[in-house]
């Protein structure tokens, strides 16, 4: 069977923060936990939250929620907050227009799920969001997206890639590496976003304001961006 032409043109779209407002996942999670173990015991696993984040590169909630329970082995509360973050609905979190930006671009090629994460969760996430089922389930998760670049142009070989990121530090760090076969897009979304180190990064090729924007713009504009 003769192979599969590649496509053109692929767009990588981030998860938190991008697709999903994470932001409110946390601030949700940090409600619950009130409720169940206290401000107290809340700051701690937040801490905990905080470290794991700061030396993995990435949001690792069940990581933190092992922690808390070393920290407090007797603790009845742990398999709710447990099961809370496994069930936790996050449809009702997808930012406002984010499917639509996807199907929008999936008129002009592939698109393809590119997060960072562990290996448990932040599948969950993809799953439980509806983002899978809406990329076709092509859906790439790495511990440093950004170190894996040559991983994804295997799976996904393309002329021309589009990356929608909320991190101006991964976006740079792809255009290094890929160069005008890129096109970055900056969702001003999220806390990272709103950094103050933002300034010191090159501006992207595109920013909007609110992931749903990319519906404003055609495959020749994301070209021309680049």
């Amino acid at each position: 069977m003769a192979a599969a032409q590649a496509p053109s043109t692929v767009f990588l779209f981030d998860v938190d923060n991008t697709l999903l407002d994470s932001d409110r996942v946390t601030a949700d999670l940090r409600r619950f936990l009130l409720g169940a173990v206290g401000a107290g015991r809340t700051d701690q696993y937040f801490e905990l939250f905080e470290q794991l984040r700061t030396e993995l590169g990435y949001s690792d909630y069940l990581g933190a929620l092992q922690s808390y329970r070393r920290a407090h082995p007797r603790d009845p509360n742990l398999l709710a907050v447990s099961s809370y973050l496994i069930n936790y609905p996050f449809a009702n979190r997808l930012f406002p227009g984010s499917l639509d930006a996807v199907e929008h671009v999936a008129r002009f090629g592939a698109t393809v799920i590119l997060s960072d994460g562990d290996v448990v969760f932040q599948p969950r996430k993809v799953e439980r969001s509806g983002l899978g089922e809406t990329v076709g389930d092509r859906v790439l998760i790495y511990i440093h997206k950004e170190d894996e670049l040559a991983d994804v142009e295997l799976r996904y070989p393309a002329q021309h890639y589009v990356l929608v990121d909320d991190k101006l530090r991964i976006l740079t760090a792809v255009k290094q590496a890929w160069g005008k076969r890129l096109t970055t897009v900056f969702a001003r979304q999220g806390h990272y976003a709103h950094a103050p180190d933002v300034a010191r990064y090159p501006a992207p090729d595109v920013t909007i304001e609110r992931i749903g924007d990319l519906v404003g713009y055609d495959l020749a504009a994301l070209l021309a961006a680049a």
